[in-house]
């Protein structure tokens, strides 16, 4: 069993979910692209939160984690939006003025693991991430 535990809990639960930038704007490559993923990763670790595969898309990210019972994913979800937002116009204030001060749209999908299969979604997110790569490969530089 992959179970974690608290003082008085075993738990494993396991989220999908998938966030945008506000307007669906297709910015998450280069080096911006990068600084997301490091973000994501460093805000995960100081919440506890342990991401079992992820992928930074063009135009959205998906994430696989697993969040301690005691956070809410709604409160979560609303940090990592939240402070990531802050860090990423910390490292590139060119783009704070483009969307009035929110990077992140203001919703975002979760679904709990358990009603499909972990591998399921583990091949959804690197079918996304390759299809993602190609579509960049594909665009043009002005």
């Amino acid at each position: 069993m992959d179970n974690k535990s608290l003082s008085h809990t075993k738990w494993k639960c396991q989220y999908h979910i998938v966030f945008i930038p506000k307007y669906r704007k297709k910015a998450l490559y280069g080096q911006l692209r990068q600084d997301v993923r490091d973000i994501i990763g460093t805000l995960c670790k100081y919440k506890d939160v342990e991401i079992i595969a992820g992928a930074v898309c063009l135009d959205h990210v998906h994430l696989s984690v697993m969040i301690p019972p005691k956070i809410s994913v709604s409160s979560f979800m609303g940090y990592l939006k939240g402070k990531s937002t802050l860090m990423i116009y910390d490292r590139h204030p060119e783009l704070q003025s483009k969307w009035n001060k929110a990077f992140w749209a203001r919703g975002y999908y979760v679904e709990t693991i358990g009603n499909i299969t972990e591998s399921a979604v583990m091949k959804y997110i690197q079918d996304q991430a390759e299809e993602s790569r190609k579509e960049d490969t594909r665009s043009t530089a002005f």
